[in-house]
């Protein structure tokens, strides 16, 4: 990405962090440095995972084919329902969801007061499905598209 793209991104990231701390009033115990750098490890993942999928994709429709069958799936196991209460297998496959480890940092960090320290495997993780969406997002350029 260029210098623009980065500008663009963090400007989004730190306007939106911004806008639910102090425009809508959410609660928050711990700091918002480790808000914004939680947010912008999702919108690393999420970016990455999104021009992976775009990469299988032969058209803009077939990419919209894929938001219920990956996005949609996320949300429901990032923390709208507890996954304590479901069984077993449902609850392994909302731990292999990126946007699981994002709740529970950002949990931890707003609610609780987490340090660093305290979120750091939460963040290694998303920071490991970042590194594999985008290797996976150049073998598969390499393969199915002309570089």
């Amino acid at each position: 990405m260029n210098i623009f793209c980065h500008s663009v991104y963090c400007i989004c990231v730190f306007a939106n962090v911004n806008f639910g701390i102090y425009v809508l009033d959410i609660v928050h115990v711990g700091s918002i440095w480790l808000v914004l750098l939680i947010n912008s490890l999702v919108a690393l993942v999420s970016l990455s995972l999104g021009a992976l999928l775009s990469s299988f994709a032969a058209s803009e429709f077939q990419m919209m084919q894929f938001i219920p069958l990956v996005i949609v799936p996320q949300v429901f196991f990032s923390g709208i329902f507890p996954l304590d209460s479901m069984v077993e297998w449902l609850q392994n496959i909302g731990r292999i969801m990126p946007l699981y480890y994002a709740a529970d940092a950002l949990n931890g960090v707003m609610y609780k007061g987490y340090t660093f320290s305290e979120i750091l495997v939460d963040l290694l993780k998303l920071a490991g499905f970042a590194l594999v969406f985008i290797v996976l997002n150049i073998i598969s350029l390499k393969k199915y598209r002309s570089l």
